[in-house]
Order: C-alpha cells, then structure tokens, then sequence
C-alpha cells in the first residue's frame, strides 16, 4: 500500500521540498517528470499547482496535499466538491519566510481609489477570484472580478482599476506603485487528506505521521541547542541569561562541583549569548543545528 502525496508545484515548490528535508523526507524533482522519487516507499508524490491540489484530494486522485488555505477556500466557494477535505495540519511557511501571507486589495497610488467601497462599478484582476466575489459581497459592493493569469501587479489602472494580490513582503506591490487598502485573507500552507484516505487505518496514520515530523521541522527553524558545563555555584547566573524552550536540562557530572545544561535558543540571540554565558562561568559551550523539535 502506498500513501499518494499532492507537492504543490511553482511558487511553494522549493520551499517545501526544503521542509521535507528537513522533516527526514528526501524528494528528488526531475524536470521532465510530474512525479518526483521519495526516499520513503510508501510514498508517492505528485506535482500539482497549490491552486488545483484541493480538487485533486477531494476527487481522490491524491490521498492528501499540501496547498494554502486561500485555495482551500477558493475550491469551497466553488461549490463542485464531490467528497470532503479534511485539514490535518497548519504548515505555517511561504516562498521566502516562515510565515503567513495576505490576500491584499490594492489599487495605484494616485488613483480616487482610498476604501474597499471606492470601487463600487470597478473591475478587480485576480487569481482568487472566488474569495475575492465573496469579499466585496460582503461588504454589499457590486464590482466586476476578472481572472488574472499572472503579472497581476501591472494591470492597474490600464486592464483593471485594482487587484486583490497575494504578498509576503509588499515588495513587488511598492515596486508597482500600488498601495494596499485591505486585506482580503490570509493564508498559509496545510496539509490536506480526503475523507476516505483517513478511514484507511495505515494511510491516516501516515498522513499523521508526516504532519507530526513537518511541524517537527517548522518548530526548529531559527533555534540552535546549546550545551555547556558550568558550577553548581555559578548555576544560578548562567540560568538567569537562558531562554529556552520549556526548561533546560540540567545533569550532574562526574564531578560533583560542575553540571551539564543543555536548552534550546532563538539562533539570532547565540552571538550575544555566547559570551555572557562565558563571562557567567560557562565552559565547554556547544553551539548544535536542530532538524525537529517535537512538541
């Protein structure tokens, strides 16, 4: 029995490959070839853009997938569903960070255009254009949503008078001199499965089993573990400078003077760290990578 597994394609390719790296998963992407290898037998992976890979788990042609909530919703809206998705868990990643990104309505700097309700008779460009109709009905606002199929930024004021954009930075918003008005969503990455592949016992313990070491993988971003010795006299001070993830682990030496403390620290705060805990009485400091942390 194999687990059939949806990768989403463009954008959040890299990135998520990277994650499952990561979480233990090594997948081997052929350009020619749709269907990536795994180091995992029981896996089989398939590329498919994060905007159809809902559809895909739904009709049961994946047992589960990776995509954004924002497609998830645009799927829903739609109405065609011919089974239910289940999400197994948030993925909180992006193309560039490790975070959520906005569905943004925005419009050009010097345009009339200053609220959502400003666009009353306008026409708005986007790729999500069912969580965008959704939006403004909403809000009680008659306007005209066309599908975008890319370069969405540069439609305004020429092809449409606004957009509804997704934007990790807003970046690329301000290099096209668009200002944002609202936020449509937010978004991030989750893990997805049908509803028959989780009343299979040995696939819902799979896709489980992904989902714990993926969100392993998220946890550890950006923390390093730390180990050093230190004197039971000076204990009190190194204690005082750690943060940590729960508590540090403390363990006696052989030496009944000195102990071990291990912790786990935001990698951006070791280079200040480092040396206090030295000028406090630590030795033999240990700087160490963390692929998962589970919790």
């Amino acid at each position: 029995m194999t687990l059939k597994l949806g990768i989403p394609k463009g954008s959040l390719q890299d990135a998520t490959i990277q994650l499952f790296a990561r979480a233990g998963f090594n997948i081997y992407v052929n350009s020619r070839s749709y269907f990536p290898g795994i180091d995992d037998p029981d896996i089989e992976c398939m590329l498919i853009r994060a905007q159809e890979m809902a559809r895909y788990v739904c009709d049961g042609v994946l047992d589960a997938g990776l995509t954004g909530q924002d497609w998830i919703a645009e799927h829903k809206l739609g109405g065609d569903t011919k089974h239910s998705l289940t999400p197994i868990t948030d993925l909180i990643y992006a193309k560039q960070s490790f975070g959520k990104v906005r569905w943004v309505l925005a419009a050009p700097e010097d345009s009339r255009f200053t609220t959502p309700q400003d666009f009353a008779g306008a026409t708005i460009a986007t790729e999500l254009v069912r969580v965008t109709r959704a939006y403004f009905d909403t809000l009680k606002v008659a306007v005209h949503v066309e599908f975008s199929w890319g370069a969405t930024e540069v439609k305004p004021p020429v092809l449409a008078d606004g957009i509804v954009e997704v934007t990790e930075t807003g970046s690329s918003l301000r290099a096209n001199r668009l200002r944002v008005l609202d936020t449509v969503m937010e978004s991030n990455t989750q893990l997805i499965a049908n509803d028959a592949a989780l009343a299979d016992a040995w696939k819902r313990t799979k896709i489980e089993n992904i989902a714990l070491l993926l969100r392993a993988a998220i946890e550890a971003q950006g923390r390093v573990g730390l180990m050093l010795n230190v004197r039971r006299s000076d204990l009190d001070k190194v204690l005082a400078l750690l943060p940590a993830l729960q508590r540090p682990t403390i363990s006696s030496l052989s030496d009944e003077e000195w102990v071990a403390v291990n912790t786990i620290i935001e990698e951006r705060t070791v280079r200040d760290l480092i040396p206090r805990v030295k000028a406090a009485g630590g030795q033999g400091i240990v700087e160490y990578p963390l692929n998962k942390i589970v919790v």
